[in-house]
């Protein structure tokens, strides 16, 4: 529904390294940058972005592409999704027509939850500002908890009517399904086939994911109404948006606060996120109520190194703390905790104190996470037995930590507070590692043992599916022969061909070659030429994508402004721009001193190379096609036909092989 000239305004107006860095810290190495892969559980910074070419690409598991491709991997966004985000970052506006009844029906289940949230978002915030009971209710509350106006907004907080059916009539009036206001949570239904709403009666507090769409909601029920209600808040459940596990509050309005301080603070409320952040005091998330998630972790980890606990002084608190900073430890980060005074949460101590106040304790009074547990552990501890169980617990915290350094600090720290020689905590430290690698062998050997299983379990059915398939299928008729179609059915040297058409294909590499008919001269790209080459006997490419490719990079051929690599991996067609972004990445990441650069007659020679291998491939895949027509044909004259013909391509064969250097054997 977007029109090619405002996707082309989208593109140029895109910077990769500002999109990436939306979703991960980066730094800059050379001409690029790099940062912790988003894709996977990266350690080390595998994850580069190129500014010059506008690409980004993972060295280590593969992803990335174009600013577009990003988003839709990273975020499973759809095409026009991607855009419309890119859009909305760079203030340009898309006019779309509606759409018809049709194309609504394919809207997919996924953009359907989206925008049935997205509604509902807006609903909640209309009735919280507009609605009397809302302005009296809900407003009145959130106002009562402190929280300003601006706040409030930027929160996008609500209020659902006490009435249980307001919500979902509004939103089947609005022609919304039933079906997804039920899968995305905001209501559920009775055995009569009813909707309820399910948070009716509560304010409201979206949670957004970090390229800023609605995945869910927690509804609070208000202060006068939470004696003998069993449920004070009300979430979402999982649905294929929005995994508890997963998410963070306030990770979306943070991100930018997060890697400015890179140091990012986690509390346990989504009042405490806002207060805090009220006091100026941004770059603070909070989980969802249930156990901190190595998920969440790693996505706290894409924007910062630091983390700062921020826990009741209470039993509960201390061991949440110890747990959570053993986790954290796991994946590479570095963990403070701090504990407020007097049984206060960080709503409250944020509303006492001066933002100044709230930032100075914060700095003055985070602990480092290991510390903290030698501290803790063994204060008051002078029993034998108890003070070295202590301290076999502060040795498997240090064990835990990556960075070898950091250990060593930690050890030595370890050994003057407790008295025990270093040797001895190194010692004992690594057995514990080796004891950790093991574990995590055994376990990874369990899951493969487990998938192996689950397979051999599934292979029974898809033989049995396979033979009953082929018994009551006819023989496969003789078929003229035609290349496969199929993207993924493009065969390797295909596949070179076109890494050199989009990295090189405005290079010229013929100079002053003379028109036949016209007798004019001229010089031929690449793309020019293998076009040429490739006309000469009717061949092409087997996927339609690479001939529109080979088709476009000729037509751009005389634009003296044409470069490849950014015309096609920012491309309006997603598929080509991803397979230019991926193309167009080098394998390996080598410095300036280490790389080469091709000249002209290296350029030509591998282009030619290239398409005596083209014709090669096609004409051994020809000859095995001829092969299996041989084996089914009954009729003498079609069996003859095909002898002829196999021997013609047996000669072309041979002559190709001479030319690329390849020995046949007959």
């Amino acid at each position: 529904m977007i029109d090619r000239a405002t996707i082309d305004r989208i593109m140029d107006a895109t910077n990769i390294v500002d999109v990436v860095s939306d979703f991960v810290t980066l730094k800059k190495r050379g001409a690029n940058y790099i940062g912790l892969c988003p894709f996977h559980d990266d350690t080390h910074p595998s994850f580069s972005v190129s500014p010059s070419r506008g690409i980004c690409h993972c060295f280590t598991c593969g992803k990335g592409g174009n600013a577009v491709n990003f988003l839709m991997q990273l975020e499973n966004l759809s095409y026009p999704d991607a855009l419309r985000w890119l859009a909305r970052k760079y203030n340009i506006e898309i006019r779309e027509k509606e759409l018809t009844a049709e194309e609504k029906k394919q809207e997919t289940e996924r953009e359907s939850m989206f925008l049935v949230n997205e509604w509902a978002l807006k609903y909640f915030e209309n009735i919280l500002h507009n609605d009397p009971d809302g302005k009296a209710i809900g407003l009145q509350y959130f106002r009562s908890r402190g929280f300003r106006d601006d706040t409030i907004a930027k929160f996008h907080l609500g209020y659902s009517l006490m009435d249980r059916r307001a919500m979902s009539t509004a939103a089947l009036k609005e022609g919304y399904k039933k079906e997804f206001l039920i899968k995305t949570g905001l209501c559920y239904q009775r055995d009569n086939g009813e909707l309820v709403d399910r948070f009716a009666g509560r304010v409201i507090f979206p949670w957004f994911s970090l390229s800023g769409k609605v995945v869910g909601f927690n509804g609070r029920v208000l202060d006068s109404r939470t004696h003998g209600v069993s449920q004070k808040y009300v979430n979402s459940p999982d649905s294929e948006i929005y995994h508890k596990g997963e998410e963070l509050f306030g990770l979306n309005q943070a991100k930018q606060s997060i890697r400015k301080a890179d140091s990012v603070i986690l509390v346990e409320g989504q009042a405490d996120v806002i207060s805090m952040s009220q006091s100026s005091v941004e770059n603070v998330v909070a989980g969802s109520g249930t156990a901190l998630t190595q998920q969440q972790i790693r996505k706290l980890h894409r924007f910062t190194d630091n983390i700062t606990l921020i826990y009741d002084g209470d039993d509960a608190g201390v061991n949440a703390a110890l747990k959570n900073s053993d986790l954290i430890h796991t994946e590479g980060m570095n963990v403070k905790v701090l504990f407020l005074p007097d049984g206060q949460d960080p709503d409250d101590f944020s509303k006492s104190h001066t933002p100044e106040e709230l930032r100075k304790f914060i700095d003055d009074n985070s602990t480092d996470s290991i510390l903290f547990r030698i501290e803790h552990t063994l204060k008051g501890v002078t029993d034998p037995i108890k003070r070295s169980t202590a301290i076999n617990a502060v040795v498997q915290s240090i064990a835990i930590v990556r960075d070898p350094i950091l250990r060593d600090t930690y050890v030595r720290e370890c050994s003057q507070r407790t008295g025990v020689p270093e040797e001895t905590l190194i010692q004992q430290m690594n057995r514990v590692i080796r004891h950790n690698i093991d574990e995590r062998r055994k376990q990874k050997e369990r899951e493969e043992a487990r998938e192996n299983f689950q397979q051999q379990q599934q292979v029974p059915q898809q033989d049995a599916t396979a033979t009953t398939a082929a018994a009551s299928s006819p023989i496969p008729q003789p078929a003229t022969f035609t290349r496969a179609t199929a993207e993924e059915q493009t065969s390797k040297v295909e596949d070179l061909l076109m890494e050199a058409i989009i990295r090189y294909g405005n290079k010229i590499i013929f100079h002053n070659v003379e028109n036949e008919t016209t007798g004019e001269k001229t010089n031929l790209t690449v793309a020019q030429y293998v076009a040429y080459d490739l006309r000469l006997d009717g061949l092409s490419f087997s996927s339609p994508t690479y001939n529109k490719i080979l088709q476009e990079a000729v037509e751009q051929s005389g634009n003296p402004d044409f470069e490849p690599v950014t015309y096609f991996s920012h491309h309006p067609n997603i598929n080509i721009a991803t397979i230019a972004s991926r193309m167009s990445v080098d394998k390996f990441q080598l410095s300036d001193s280490l790389k080469i650069n091709y000249d002209e007659k290296d350029i030509r020679d591998g282009v030619l190379h290239m398409i005596l291998d083209f014709r090669l491939n096609y004409v051994e895949t020809h000859l095995e096609e001829i092969r299996k027509q041989l084996m089914q044909t009954k009729d003498n004259e079609k069996m003859m036909q095909l002898m002829s013909e196999f021997q013609k391509m047996q000669q072309i064969r041979n002559i190709l092989a001479q030319k690329v250097g390849s020995n046949i054997v007959l």
